[in-house]
């Protein structure tokens, strides 16, 4: 059994401990001496905010981040203007991009704002372009990906935050908070050592 941390990251937060230019990092929130040694499983833009999680061991971390292990996660964005259908199934078919298409994706609009406090600072708003929430699910990681992906279908990000990774989530964990949880890798199977047989000859 693994212990691993699930931080609640606010807005304006890098997703490391140290910071040559005085900038606000995980050591601002995660002061106990006990998880010295964590590490984020992935990453989270600075002005991006919600789910991350920390571990101590590599194995964990990379069953969690690496690109191969096809985690899904899931956000919720704040965007400028309200998407109509064509550009839902534009986000939910895949976006094209500098670095190439994105795969398909889980996108709908949500009907209300998802109940959250509001970002310290604000986003910035214009009283005559309203602003909605959708739920965007991807199976990927390119850089700032969600945040390209709406600003190609017409409705630039304001707001991003991360609400789940693979089957953790966010929940009611306040911003700057964690609670711990546990993960329990299966051991991994070691071949048996090949040996080699000579032949014996007759002379």
């Amino acid at each position: 059994m693994t212990e691993i941390l699930l931080f609640h990251k606010p807005y304006d937060v890098l997703c490391q401990f140290t910071d040559s230019d005085g900038r606000k990092t995980l050591a601002d929130f995660i002061k106990e001496p006990r998880y010295r040694g964590f590490y984020p499983a992935g990453r989270l833009d600075r002005d991006s905010e919600g789910l991350l999680i920390l571990t101590n061991d590599g194995q964990v971390q990379h069953r969690i981040a690496h690109p191969s292990m096809k985690l899904n996660k899931t956000y919720w964005v704040q965007v400028e203007g309200v998407p109509d259908t064509q550009a839902i199934n534009q986000l939910q078919s895949g976006v094209s991009l500098k670095d190439g298409v994105t795969k398909p994706a889980k996108a709908r609009l949500l009907p209300s704002p998802p109940q959250i406090d509001e970002r310290d600072p604000p986003i910035r708003s214009r009283k005559t372009i309203p602003t909605s929430w959708l739920e965007l699910t991807i199976s990927e990681g390119k850089n700032r990906q969600v945040r390209r992906m709406t600003a190609a279908a017409g409705f630039p990000t304001l707001r991003l935050i991360r609400v789940q990774i693979g089957h953790w989530k966010l929940g009611q964990i306040s911003a700057g908070d964690f609670k711990t949880d546990t993960v329990h890798l299966p051991a991994s199977k070691q071949k048996s050592p090949k040996t080699n047989f000579r032949k014996k000859h007759k002379s």
